[in-house]
């Protein structure tokens, strides 16, 4: 007998495969875009440093500082994005589209649908969404965030998704153009977070952010932006021991400034800011198991829409 958890844990591997009772092909794919992270052969942030920074073996590739020399053929090089959409997904009624960054040493496949569940806890959630997840550095540790360091590229890719998710789900494109963004990073992936919300050309659209045990740098650089902006939007940072102090300091420099923090769970609606303790998870299996089993699908859970 197939239970309901096990046709949830099977549905990603199910829907790219074809085979077993839980295929749904038309709601999970993995789509080459025009518009991706990688290949990037710019600059490094700053404009000095080319992204390519040294050639061995007459392949060209990227040093980074954990993951040192990769080749830009085996990890900087795949164009896929994961679409996801759950069954009564319906732009034309209070919905939104998520964007999930993921972590370093991952994969779309393999970590992001079928150990992460990133798509089964949307469908949980019961939030009226649309994932759209970017395959960055390839199962490297490397934090690089390619054509999002470039400005207004997030827009760019926002719109080539909403393109590919009209036709993967026959609603119009211009319903998709129209809904707000929530931005959700897990570890590595707050890099390319902040340049999409500081330079990204998507501003107005960007309703929340949600970090799961993902502030491991450019802390400053949140604070200005939930400082700036945290009115209009939410913003939830949930941390193992990983990356505790660097939520205790973002948290310290934001009451400072006046801001107040509710404590979790909350419901997640423009002004409000809160940070989630769950220091004795581990930072590995964070997007699966934290404070709670599926912790991401309790988080869109506590959406409110409209924005």
């Amino acid at each position: 007998m197939i239970t309901r958890r096990a046709c949830l844990g099977g549905l990603a591997g199910a829907v790219l495969s074809l085979d077993g009772v839980c295929a749904e092909p038309q709601r999970t794919r993995l789509v080459a875009m025009r518009h991706s992270a990688f290949p990037y052969d710019g600059m490094m942030p700053g404009g000095v440093t080319p992204f390519l920074d040294s050639r061995q073996h007459g392949q060209w590739g990227h040093t980074s500082s954990r993951g040192g020399f990769n080749t830009q053929a085996s990890t900087y090089s795949d164009k896929r994005s994961l679409l996801h959409v759950p069954k009564a997904f319906n732009p034309r009624k209070p919905a939104c589209l998520v964007v999930f960054f993921h972590g370093n040493r991952a994969r779309l496949e393999p970590d992001v649908i079928k150990r992460q569940r990133v798509p089964v806890q949307l469908d949980a959630s019961k939030l009226n969404g649309a994932l759209i997840a970017p395959q960055l550095a390839v199962n490297v540790n490397d934090s690089s965030a390619g054509h999002f360091w470039t400005p207004d590229f997030f827009a760019r890719y926002i719109a080539e998704a909403e393109h590919h998710l009209a036709k993967q789900t026959g609603h119009p494109e211009k319903a998709l153009a129209a809904l707000p963004i929530v931005i959700v990073a897990y570890s590595g992936g707050y890099y390319p977070t902040i340049f999409s919300l500081e330079q990204g050309g998507a501003t107005q659209r960007i309703k929340g952010v949600v970090l799961l045990d993902a502030l491991f740098g450019e802390g400053e650089r949140f604070a200005d932006w939930i400082t700036e902006h945290h009115k209009r939007v939410f913003f939830a940072s949930a941390y193992s021991a990983a990356s505790k102090a660097e939520n205790l300091a973002l948290k310290a420099y934001l009451t400072r400034k006046a801001l107040r923090f509710p404590a979790w769970p909350v419901r997640l609606t423009k002004g409000t800011v809160c940070f989630i303790d769950a220091t004795k998870a581990v930072h590995d299996d964070f997007v699966s198991q934290a404070w709670v089993d599926d912790p991401l699908a309790q988080i869109l859970g506590r959406i409110v829409l409209p924005f």
